[in-house]
């Protein structure tokens, strides 16, 4: 990976950290933080060798949303030009979700405005206790339109209408009930818990869990009369690639399966969660 001026990212044992590097900050993300978040998003995407991504942040906090600085030049900005901006802001989360690797996000601190849609975007979420999260854009007179998707997707509409409106800030508790994230922690513990969860996504077929990311973007999408063809030719396409043979044969054979043991690779991953 090269280096980075806002970002850090390490690759290790098939799990690549990209860790939001801005902690004088509170990791407030800029044009510069996103451009970098979409190359190393598009970096990873064509990497079969990593297996897991892990987002996170450095130091107390995860991700305070827009940097100070940055909105302070957008507020001069035409129409045209914030359209560029907040394209950019789509382009960054669209790319963290439809990544075919298992995306982890470990929410170490406060995660507010964008950081939210960071958070949203990943396929799961594990929250320090001491994690607090805010859609605060109504209180800037603005709204959390880039995020939106990922966080309804995440949520659901009923709660959305409430944190979309009020701009509240959640304790980690909280965000665990309305569905914002999948585990709230001990702080201390934050890193067994992620760990752990990595070592149990790394015992399932890497083309799997890119087809799992498939499916559940395309099933909303299309009528059960269509879902009938579609998840049948998943399946039956899975049962002949190299990954389902490997897998079924180690099954039968009470052995781990090649993905598990550092063998060669046993089918090619597919594209990760698509658009239609």
């Amino acid at each position: 990976m090269p280096e980075y001026k806002t970002i850090q990212v390490s690759v290790e044992n098939s799990v690549a950290t990209v860790t939001l590097n801005r902690p004088e900050i509170r990791n407030a993300f800029n044009e510069v933080m996103l451009a970098e978040l979409i190359e190393v998003f598009g970096r990873l995407r064509g990497d079969h060798e990593v297996r897991v991504v892990v987002l996170t942040g450095a130091g107390k906090s995860f991700c305070a949303g827009a940097d100070l600085v940055w909105m302070k030049r957008v507020i001069s900005y035409s129409y045209d030009e914030n359209l560029q901006d907040s394209n950019q802001i789509s382009e960054c989360m669209h790319r963290l979700y439809t990544l075919p690797q298992p995306t982890l996000a470990r929410v170490n601190g406060a995660a507010i405005g964008g950081g939210m849609g960071l958070v949203s975007a990943c396929d799961i979420v594990i929250a320090s206790d001491k994690a607090v999260f805010s859609l605060s854009e109504v209180k800037l007179g603005l709204v959390p339109a880039c995020i939106s998707p990922y966080v309804l997707k995440r949520a659901g509409e009923a709660r959305c209408r409430e944190f979309f409106l009020t701009g509240e800030r959640l304790t980690a508790d909280r965000a665990l009930a309305a569905g914002l994230i999948n585990r709230a922690v001990p702080h201390d513990d934050l890193d067994r818990a992620v760990g752990e969860l990595v070592e149990q996504l790394l015992t399932c077929g890497p083309h799997a869990q890119a087809t799992c990311k498939d499916l559940l973007a395309k099933l909303p999408e299309i009528t059960l009369e269509e879902a009938k063809g579609y998840t049948a030719h998943v399946i039956a396409s899975l049962r002949v690639s190299d990954e389902g043979q490997e897998g079924a044969n180690a099954f039968l054979e009470k052995r781990a399966p090649a993905w598990r043991t550092g063998g060669a690779a046993t089918g090619r991953r597919g594209g990760g969660a698509k658009d239609s």
